[in-house]
Protein backbone atom coordinates (compact mmCIF):
# COMPACT_ATOMS: atom_id res chain seq x y z
CA UNK A 1 0.00 0.00 0.00
CA UNK A 2 2.89 2.36 0.79
CA UNK A 3 4.33 1.66 -2.65
CA UNK A 4 1.05 2.66 -4.35
CA UNK A 5 0.87 5.89 -2.34
CA UNK A 6 4.50 6.67 -3.16
CA UNK A 7 3.89 6.10 -6.86
CA UNK A 8 0.77 8.31 -6.75
CA UNK A 9 2.66 11.11 -4.98
CA UNK A 10 5.53 10.83 -7.49
CA UNK A 11 3.08 10.96 -10.41
CA UNK A 12 1.30 14.03 -9.05
CA UNK A 13 4.60 15.78 -8.26
CA UNK A 14 6.00 15.11 -11.73
CA UNK A 15 2.76 16.35 -13.29
CA UNK A 16 2.99 19.60 -11.34
CA UNK A 17 6.62 20.07 -12.31
CA UNK A 18 5.92 19.43 -16.00
CA UNK A 19 2.94 21.79 -16.02
CA UNK A 20 5.37 24.66 -15.45
CA UNK A 21 7.20 23.91 -18.70
CA UNK A 22 5.29 25.70 -21.45
CA UNK A 23 6.61 23.49 -24.23
CA UNK A 24 3.38 23.01 -26.17
CA UNK A 25 0.93 25.84 -26.68
CA UNK A 26 -2.57 24.53 -27.30
CA UNK A 27 -5.32 26.71 -28.82
CA UNK A 28 -7.12 28.70 -26.16
CA UNK A 29 -4.32 28.27 -23.61
CA UNK A 30 -2.03 31.01 -22.45
CA UNK A 31 -2.45 34.75 -22.28
CA UNK A 32 0.10 35.87 -24.82
CA UNK A 33 -1.18 38.54 -27.19
CA UNK A 34 -0.80 37.94 -30.92
CA UNK A 35 2.35 39.28 -32.50
CA UNK A 36 2.13 42.85 -33.74
CA UNK A 37 2.76 41.75 -37.33
CA UNK A 38 0.01 39.11 -37.36
CA UNK A 39 -1.81 39.10 -40.68
CA UNK A 40 -5.39 38.31 -39.65
CA UNK A 41 -5.80 35.73 -42.42
CA UNK A 42 -5.29 38.07 -45.39
CA UNK A 43 -2.58 38.01 -48.04
CA UNK A 44 -1.21 41.50 -47.45
CA UNK A 45 -0.11 43.66 -44.52
CA UNK A 46 -3.12 44.00 -42.24
CA UNK A 47 -2.14 47.50 -41.10
CA UNK A 48 -1.84 48.80 -44.66
CA UNK A 49 -5.14 47.14 -45.50
CA UNK A 50 -7.03 48.70 -42.57
CA UNK A 51 -5.32 52.07 -43.10
CA UNK A 52 -6.34 52.08 -46.78
CA UNK A 53 -9.98 51.43 -45.92
CA UNK A 54 -9.93 54.06 -43.15
CA UNK A 55 -8.07 56.76 -45.10
CA UNK A 56 -10.22 56.54 -48.22
CA UNK A 57 -13.50 55.81 -46.44
CA UNK A 58 -15.01 59.00 -47.89
CA UNK A 59 -14.94 57.40 -51.37
CA UNK A 60 -17.45 54.72 -52.42
CA UNK A 61 -15.81 51.30 -52.25
CA UNK A 62 -16.22 49.33 -55.48
CA UNK A 63 -14.16 46.14 -54.87
CA UNK A 64 -11.70 44.94 -52.27
CA UNK A 65 -9.51 41.86 -52.57
CA UNK A 66 -7.67 41.22 -49.27
CA UNK A 67 -5.71 38.27 -50.69
CA UNK A 68 -4.53 40.05 -53.82
CA UNK A 69 -4.16 43.41 -52.08
CA UNK A 70 -6.23 45.51 -54.51
CA UNK A 71 -8.83 48.06 -53.37
CA UNK A 72 -10.86 49.85 -56.06
CA UNK A 73 -12.85 52.94 -55.27
CA UNK A 74 -15.66 54.25 -57.44
CA UNK A 75 -16.09 57.84 -58.60
CA UNK A 76 -16.16 60.43 -55.84
CA UNK A 77 -17.40 63.98 -56.42
CA UNK A 78 -16.65 66.59 -53.80
CA UNK A 79 -19.85 68.59 -53.17
CA UNK A 80 -17.78 71.79 -53.35
CA UNK A 81 -16.43 70.87 -56.80
CA UNK A 82 -19.35 69.21 -58.64
CA UNK A 83 -17.63 69.43 -62.04
CA UNK A 84 -14.72 67.16 -61.16
CA UNK A 85 -14.58 63.62 -59.86
CA UNK A 86 -11.92 61.18 -58.75
CA UNK A 87 -11.44 57.43 -58.76
CA UNK A 88 -8.67 55.59 -56.90
CA UNK A 89 -7.05 52.18 -56.86
CA UNK A 90 -4.72 51.06 -54.08
CA UNK A 91 -2.28 48.19 -54.53
CA UNK A 92 -0.79 46.64 -51.39
CA UNK A 93 2.24 44.76 -52.62
CA UNK A 94 3.77 43.14 -49.53
CA UNK A 95 3.04 41.60 -46.15
CA UNK A 96 5.53 43.95 -44.50
CA UNK A 97 4.76 47.49 -43.38
CA UNK A 98 7.04 49.35 -45.79
CA UNK A 99 6.71 52.43 -47.95
CA UNK A 100 7.37 50.46 -51.14
CA UNK A 101 4.59 48.00 -50.26
CA UNK A 102 1.96 50.51 -51.32
CA UNK A 103 0.98 52.05 -54.64
CA UNK A 104 -1.94 54.45 -55.18
CA UNK A 105 -3.27 55.49 -58.57
CA UNK A 106 -5.82 58.27 -59.00
CA UNK A 107 -7.91 59.10 -62.06
CA UNK A 108 -9.55 62.50 -62.47
CA UNK A 109 -12.33 63.60 -64.79
CA UNK A 110 -13.80 67.04 -65.42
CA UNK A 111 -17.29 67.75 -66.74
CA UNK A 112 -17.21 69.89 -69.87
CA UNK A 113 -19.83 72.41 -71.06
CA UNK A 114 -21.78 69.63 -72.80
CA UNK A 115 -22.04 67.72 -69.50
CA UNK A 116 -19.68 64.95 -70.57
CA UNK A 117 -16.82 63.72 -68.38
CA UNK A 118 -13.33 63.99 -69.87
CA UNK A 119 -10.06 62.74 -68.44
CA UNK A 120 -7.94 65.39 -66.76
CA UNK A 121 -4.41 65.28 -65.35
CA UNK A 122 -4.04 64.58 -61.63
CA UNK A 123 -1.71 66.81 -59.63
CA UNK A 124 1.59 64.93 -59.34
CA UNK A 125 1.62 65.16 -55.53
CA UNK A 126 -1.90 63.72 -55.05
CA UNK A 127 -0.94 60.05 -55.27
CA UNK A 128 2.12 60.58 -53.06
CA UNK A 129 0.04 62.44 -50.47
CA UNK A 130 -2.49 59.60 -50.35
CA UNK A 131 0.27 57.01 -50.00
CA UNK A 132 1.81 59.01 -47.14
CA UNK A 133 -1.56 59.37 -45.40
CA UNK A 134 -2.16 55.60 -45.63
CA UNK A 135 1.36 54.82 -44.39
CA UNK A 136 0.98 57.22 -41.46
CA UNK A 137 -2.32 55.62 -40.46
CA UNK A 138 -0.83 52.11 -40.82
CA UNK A 139 2.08 53.05 -38.53
CA UNK A 140 -0.37 54.45 -35.97
CA UNK A 141 -2.38 51.23 -36.06
CA UNK A 142 0.81 49.21 -35.67
CA UNK A 143 1.93 51.28 -32.66
CA UNK A 144 -1.49 51.11 -30.99
CA UNK A 145 -1.53 47.31 -31.40
CA UNK A 146 2.02 46.91 -30.03
CA UNK A 147 1.26 48.88 -26.83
Amino acid sequence: MVLVRGAAVALIASGLMLSGCGGVQLPGMGTRAPKADAQSGIGVNAYLWRATLDTLSFMPLMTADPWGGVVNYDWYTDPQSPNERFKATVFILDTRLRADALNVTVTKEIRNEAGQWTVAPVAPQTETDLENAILTKARQLNLSNAG
